[in-house]
């Protein structure tokens, strides 16, 4: 090793301890100069001074995506790509023949659709929000609730959800079968112009697959870039990792955990009540959970939480900044044994004016 790179690992070192590594999550953050932030985030995130880290949080360090994962009975080609695509742009899958499931993934608005929550059959509003797939691929299980594990179900349930595109699977199959169109494309995926829902399924999965996060600046660092991030959004960087908790819930190269916290947003007993896990594990220790959502390219896929309640990034910042939510119950739910609790990860940070602004500074380069 250079007598420079010694030096620079000497100094990393001393700015870890400077920077509160393993310090406690209570403790208050001494602000480091913008110079000092450069040379600690100069490396890779192996390199970085460690977060701050509650009890019970699951961290796994940022790292660049890897190849998506793929299961062996359905292999990604080139063919069944281009059919997924085709069918994913296709009203044919919907009851109406006028909804796809592009139609609340858009491209443009980073496979999100940008409302609350989505219109599907004859308008129906559903209750949560669209989340994007565009990091669908690294999921270890999909939807808000988690209720399937694989691409290949999750493809299938909006097709015969009553509120999405209300369609029965043999009508729209026999549908896709009926246009001839589709009998090379399915030849050419599967090896013979056969046309069944499996196949639909593991065609829309693997077009899923091929999908990726725009690049960022956030990515162009870990790719070796440095310099990629002003000082604000290091700065933000930095108070992801510790003063601000949100590395307790967000890291690991999808920036999420891949578990389910409740956030205070279950709207328990109430007209917008949404139970979360619970409806698909029956766990009271579930009620009101949901799955952390990965960060990549966050600022394109708005509006934020299970129900889109935050339209924006700086209302998202002020809402763990305050802790999340906190329901009491009403005196006739006090001894309800499914009362949700709220995550204890979250807690108040006491984020200054301009550490909120720091902060989505860097989602905002994520």
């Amino acid at each position: 090793m250079k007598p420079t790179r010694d030096i620079a690992a000497i100094v990393v070192a001393v700015l870890a301890l400077h920077l509160g590594v393993g310090a406690a999550v209570s403790r208050v953050q001494t602000p480091a100069s913008d110079a000092e932030l450069r040379l600690a985030y100069a490396g890779g995130p192996d390199t970085w001074p460690r977060p701050l880290l509650q009890e019970g949080a699951t961290f796994a360090e940022f790292a660049p995506l890897p190849p998506a994962p793929e299961p062996a009975d359905n292999p990604t080609t080139p063919e069944k790509t281009a059919l997924g695509q085709r069918l994913f742009d296709d009203p044919k899958l919907s009851a109406s023949g006028q909804i796809a499931c592009a139609s609340c993934h858009v491209r443009e608005l980073g496979f999100a659709d940008g409302l609350r929550t989505s219109f599907g059959h004859d308008r129906q509003r559903g209750r949560r929000n669209a989340p994007s797939v565009v990091t669908a691929a690294w999921a270890t299980s999909l939807f808000w609730d988690g209720r399937v594990r694989t691409l290949e179900e999750q493809s299938l349930h909006p097709i015969v959800d009553a509120k999405e595109m209300a369609a029965d699977l043999p009508v729209v199959t026999a549908r896709i079968a009926a246009d001839p169109s589709y009998a090379a494309p399915f030849a050419q995926a599967f090896g013979s112009p056969e046309v069944t829902t499996d196949r639909i399924a593991k065609a829309l999965a693997t077009f899923q697959r091929t999908l990726e996060p725009r690049s960022s600046p956030y990515a162009r660092l870990l790719a070796g870039r440095a310099d990629a991030l002003n000082d604000q959004q290091r700065r933000g960087l930095h108070l992801f990792r510790t003063k601000a908790g949100c590395a307790n819930c967000h890291s690991g190269p999808l920036l999420s955990d891949q578990k389910f916290h409740n956030l205070g947003l279950s709207f328990y007993g109430r007209a917008r009540q949404d139970l979360g896990r619970y409806d698909v594990t029956r766990d009271p220790a579930d009620v009101g959970a949901f799955r952390t959502p990965s960060l990549l390219n966050i600022s394109r896929t708005g509006p934020w939480m299970h129900n889109g309640l935050l339209p924006t990034l700086e209302g998202v910042v002020a809402f763990y900044d305050a802790g999340g939510a906190r329901p009491r119950p009403d005196p006739d739910q006090k001894d309800d044994p499914l009362f949700p609790t709220t995550d204890p990860l979250l807690l108040k940070r006491e984020l200054t004016a301009q550490e909120r602004a720091d902060l989505v500074a860097f989602l905002e380069a994520l």
